[in-house]
């Protein structure tokens, strides 16, 4: 009986897992980051079709798409991350404060590239925050990973198109200076 409570006292309550308004609020943040970043790159279109580029590079038209869906899921996996309490994860709120620091750093930095490459025409402090991106985004990749195994899976695709964002970064950097 006295584990049966014990059991009961250890489960989350309703109030401490975020609900559907916090996934609205994750999703307008990344949203807002994807406006932000629209503004600062008015004219891109212009500037990445002058550039010399690798015969790798994806067309113009494919950035909004794939970013369009990257943020979606990048809000979704923060939600995830919060909830916890998944097939690996912790429902407690342990953890929670460390991943979504971590979070907000790689938002930040995502944020930070746009108007460093295409406002700044600063490939190379571009390609150093794309690469300090990676790294906080693989730190957030491990913190959401012990909170709930889903939302970390929910960052590779994320994880997959900024490496490749990199290497065309890197590329348009050589081919450019």
């Amino acid at each position: 009986m006295a584990d049966l409570r014990r059991e009961e006292t250890s489960r989350p309550t309703r109030r401490s897992r975020p609900g559907w308004p916090t996934l609205l609020l994750l999703l307008a943040v990344c949203y807002a980051v994807a406006a932000l970043g629209s503004v600062a790159a008015a004219g891109s279109g212009e500037t990445y079709r002058a550039l010399d580029r690798p015969s790798w590079a994806p067309p113009g038209w494919l950035f909004g798409p794939v970013w369009t869906v990257l943020y979606g899921t990048i809000a979704v996996a923060a939600w995830l991350a919060l909830r916890g309490d998944g097939d690996s994860g912790d429902s407690s709120r342990t953890g929670r404060v460390p991943a979504m620091v971590w979070w907000s750093v790689q938002l930040a930095l995502n944020l930070a590239w746009t108007p460093l490459f295409f406002a700044a025409d600063a490939y190379g402090w571009a390609f150093a925050d794309i690469c300090l991106l990676l790294l906080a985004l693989a730190a957030t990749i491990v913190a959401f990973a012990r909170r709930r195994r889903a939302a970390a899976l929910l960052l590779l695709p994320y994880a997959a198109w900024v490496t490749y964002a990199a290497a065309l970064n890197l590329s348009i950097w050589l081919l450019n200076t």
